[in-house]
């Protein structure tokens, strides 16, 4: 997160692994068509605390985030 103050969204983490997994099972014969769409189930809270914007972001924000930028 290059400049941003917060950011919510999808881990790329599971998602690199779901890739993985696709390109396994086309690789073993398993035409696409017939692999299953997945769907991402864990997303990130990942906050910057750097004071460039002048903002202090609450504790309790803190504890929930995923990851912390210093």
């Amino acid at each position: 997160m290059a400049g941003g103050l917060m950011s919510y969204g999808i881990s790329f983490a599971e998602v690199y692994r779901h890739s993985a997994m696709y390109t396994a099972r086309i690789l073993k014969g398993t035409k696409p068509v017939d692999l299953p769409v997945i769907r991402t189930t864990k997303f990130e809270l990942v906050i910057n605390l750097t004071k460039a914007l002048g903002l202090t972001v609450p504790q309790s924000l803190q504890v929930a985030a995923d990851e912390l930028i210093e």
